[in-house]
């Protein structure tokens, strides 16, 4: 299940297997870059305050929530992730884009800023990994040690089947205020619970991350990437704090914008206020 108000759903090959993505709106592209174990539902809620002033691209990440697999040798190490970002701006031939990452698509976003920022027009981080903020998140390294193995990775997944576990403080309950539409939550783990194909690429994704990724990129960005960056944080952000953001913030030279009362997932927690500050930052470049 895909929400509607994503657009029409479509498809792309490329170098490393087909990419699903979904698209409505017209005027700017804005592409979306979501984390582990979610999808283009996380942007469900967003979109539709942003599609009449932008062309809003939401894309099914090969993070273990997405339907269609890449190939087996694809690269999903975070390198890769990026270059993957870079093949599908690329294939799309979208030019000055704002890039919006957001937990771990933050991450991703960084690396693409600092490898590939040719099609690039602004990089916009929401809650996401910084150079203090570890990568995988503190709560969140069993997923990256059980990704070691096929059957430890298959197990530890499976205990997503019942939904008293989804606002678990490291599942989901730290991610989202509130507890998530069932439908949207099972569009996230279904795939993960009953796909092999599906379940090698999140093992691959998610026992790839390392915090010298992020750091490296935190040197790099303030030094190479000339386009503008912003940060739009989760004010109660328990898995990234503000406080890190801030300092990272003065680090880029950046500004911080907050968003009041939300977790990592800004776009479910608070959706007006993060399309209105998306909205602003945009018409201001």
């Amino acid at each position: 299940m895909r929400d509607p108000r994503l657009g029409a759903a479509h498809e792309v090959e490329l170098p490393a297997g087909p990419l699903r993505y979904y698209e409505t709106g017209d005027g700017p592209p804005i592409v979306f870059v979501h984390g582990y174990l979610v999808n283009a539902n996380i942007w469900r809620k967003l979109v539709p305050l942003l599609a009449d002033r932008f062309r809003c691209i939401t894309v099914d990440w090969p993070l273990g929530a997405h339907l269609v697999p890449l190939k087996r040798d694809a690269d999903l190490s975070p390198p890769g992730m990026a270059r993957l970002i870079a093949d599908f701006l690329a294939a799309l031939d979208l030019r000055d884009v704002t890039l919006f990452g957001n937990d771990s698509g933050g991450a991703y976003s960084q690396l693409a800023a600092v490898a590939h920022p040719e099609r690039l027009g602004r990089l916009v981080l929401s809650s996401c990994e910084t150079p203090e903020s570890t990568w995988p998140p503190s709560g969140f390294a069993l997923l990256k040690a059980t990704a070691v193995h096929p059957v430890s990775y298959f197990t530890v997944n499976q205990t997503l089947r019942w939904p008293r576990i989804w606002r678990w403080r490291n599942t989901y309950g730290w991610m989202a205020k509130d507890p998530i539409d069932a439908d949207v939550m099972r569009s996230y783990i279904d795939p993960v619970l009953t796909s092999a194909a599906i379940r090698h690429d999140g093992r691959k994704a998610i026992g790839s991350v390392d915090a010298r990724y992020t750091k490296a990129a935190a040197v790099e960005l303030p030094r190479t990437f000339t386009k503008p960056i912003d940060l739009l944080w989760a004010a109660d952000d328990r898995v990234f704090p503000v406080a890190d953001a801030q300092r990272y913030a003065d680090h880029l030279g950046a500004p911080l914008h907050t968003v009041p009362d939300a977790y990592t997932y800004v776009s479910e927690d608070q959706p007006d206020h993060t399309a209105k500050v998306l909205t602003r930052l945009t018409e201001q470049a």
